[in-house]
């Protein structure tokens, strides 16, 4: 137990459970992983559509999508004979909420989030 007056959690979790959680978010890290996210995020799309807006091919979008369901984000629902995929963890809309808000690049109005700001919040070196 942690002590919880130095604004410490009372129980961390298990390290078994941190493994798993590092296997998924494994699974997210990378680009085109995401991009099929955030469409997902929207709605539910087919393979070709997907690899499509990734800009890669049908058997790579489907390699992508097949790691992300193994971890449980995505579901897949066959209308006919298509395929549709959409997102099974809502907590997904949490995880891309947070890359957007860190990782997107500036729209008219809104400051740039720079790499000392990013790293600053992601517990490495801070400004001084």
């Amino acid at each position: 137990m942690a002590n919880t007056a130095r604004g410490r959690p009372s129980r961390l979790t298990s390290l078994e459970s941190l493994g798993q959680a590092a296997e998924c978010l494994r699974a997210l890290a990378h680009p085109h992983r995401l991009r099929i996210v955030q469409m997902l995020l929207g709605g539910r799309y087919t393979v070709g559509e997907l690899a499509e807006a990734c800009e890669i091919r049908s058997h790579m979008a489907s390699e992508h999508l097949r790691l992300m369901q193994r971890c449980g984000f995505l579901g897949m629902q066959k209308d006919g004979r298509c395929v549709y995929y959409a997102v099974a963890e809502p907590h997904l809309a949490d995880i891309m909420r947070f890359i957007e808000l860190h990782f997107e690049a500036p729209r008219p109005g809104r400051p740039a989030v720079s790499a000392e700001r990013r790293r600053a919040s992601s517990g490495g070196t801070r400004p001084l």
